[in-house]
């Protein structure tokens, strides 16, 4: 899984149509194996991530818990402190 992936269900507030499409950005990327298309695939990229924001929209809006939804902040201190944990194991700093 790509780690810029982020997880947009279940939280309050919602996720934004830009954190949709930010996500669809990253796995198209991840797919072609590009950051940028070339001139000549340019307009199947492009088209390939307003199709994927389309279908992570669907999903996104359509999926139901009865879990309460997640705190924002919370999940980002979460990540952080797995951060801090994993990188302190190969001696790195975050």
């Amino acid at each position: 899984m790509c780690r810029n992936i982020k997880t947009l269900a279940n939280f309050a507030p919602p996720a934004t149509e830009d954190e949709i499409r930010a996500s669809a950005l990253q796995f198209v990327r991840k797919l072609s194996g590009a950051n940028r298309p070339s001139r000549a695939n340019e307009v199947a990229f492009h088209r390939a991530v307003d199709e994927v924001t389309e279908a992570a929209h669907r999903l996104i809006h359509s999926l139901t818990t009865s879990a309460p939804p997640r705190n924002r902040e919370a999940e980002t201190q979460k990540a952080r402190q797995r951060a801090r944990e994993r990188f302190a194991e190969s001696g790195r700093t975050v």
